[in-house]
């Protein structure tokens, strides 16, 4: 009845892994290509993440 109010954690996922990439972005822009890097790991860890979850709601 109250699924409405629950949160959806896929969706939080998403969104810091957008978060990541743009700062990622931001700091490559700037020339910062080790901070790059280390943003884009964790961009990447998120990501995985993300499959693992999808992948259980799907089985």
């Amino acid at each position: 009845m109250f699924s409405i109010f629950k949160s959806n954690p896929l969706k939080k996922l998403n969104k810091r892994y957008e978060e990541k990439l743009e700062e990622a972005m931001h700091l490559q822009r700037k020339g910062d290509i080790k901070g790059y890097s280390m943003i884009t790991e964790e961009a990447e860890k998120i990501a995985v993440e993300i499959k693992a979850l999808e992948s259980a709601t799907k089985a």
